[in-house]
């Protein structure tokens, strides 16, 4: 078994795609438009990575799939895409959880602080997840209401993704640093699903549903 992976990340308006071997990334692709394009995209998408990495799909051992928290309509996307994929090359899934694969992203470019990852929920709510320096969980993922002292006792936070740049002009004063280059891409799942791979650890294909947080209607 040569271990290729394709890697689907559709949770915000980024739609990504990529194919790792053995925890290296050998192809990916991914767009930000100022609409969700996943439904049209996705299969394109999936295409040409496997085009650039040089396989076929019937070649792919695995995928892995971002669960959420994120938009309602590209999650359903993207997982219902992995999943047809699964059932047909008979092949395992994987599901991460949106924001531990930002985390990674995040760890790859600040390895030694404190992280807090953010997508946005609309308002002035966001879904976070923060780590210490040690990737110990500091705040569980959660949907949070954005008030003025908010994760102030744990900082300094690098705090990064969509949902962090509406807090740059409140959070002036504190010791809060952002890093509006890393956004969601489906690299941060390389790392996560060769480690699942490699000890087996697959989801039902019949289980896996989207991670939602919040209430139908409330984000798109």
């Amino acid at each position: 078994m040569k271990e290729f992976i394709l890697h689907i990340e559709t949770a915000t308006k980024i739609c990504s795609v990529a194919v790792s071997q053995g925890g290296n990334i050998l192809a990916f692709h991914e767009e930000q438009p100022e609409n969700y394009v996943h439904g049209e995209q996705l299969t394109i998408f999936i295409e040409k990575v496997c085009v650039k990495a040089g396989i076929q799909l019937s070649d792919l051992d695995a995928v892995s799939v971002s669960i959420g928290p994120g938009s309602y309509t590209g999650l359903r996307i993207g997982l219902s895409t992995a999943k047809g994929l699964c059932f047909g090359l008979g092949i395992p899934i994987i599901c991460i959880e949106t924001l531990d694969s930002l985390l990674v992203t995040g760890r790859s470019k600040h390895p030694n602080a404190k992280l807090c990852a953010m997508l946005d929920a609309r308002r002035m709510e966001v879904y976070t997840k923060s780590i210490d320096d040690k990737d110990e969980t500091i705040h569980a993922l959660s949907s949070t209401i954005i008030e003025e002292e908010t994760f102030k006792a744990h900082e300094p936070f690098i705090y990064f993704g969509d949902g962090a740049a509406k807090l740059e002009n409140i959070w002036k004063s504190r010791l809060a640093h952002f890093d509006s280059e890393i956004s969601i891409t489906a690299v941060g799942q390389v790392k996560l699903a060769h480690e699942r791979f490699k000890n087996q650890s697959f989801d039902a294909l019949a289980q896996c549903k989207p991670l939602y947080l919040k209430q139908f209607g409330l984000n798109t």
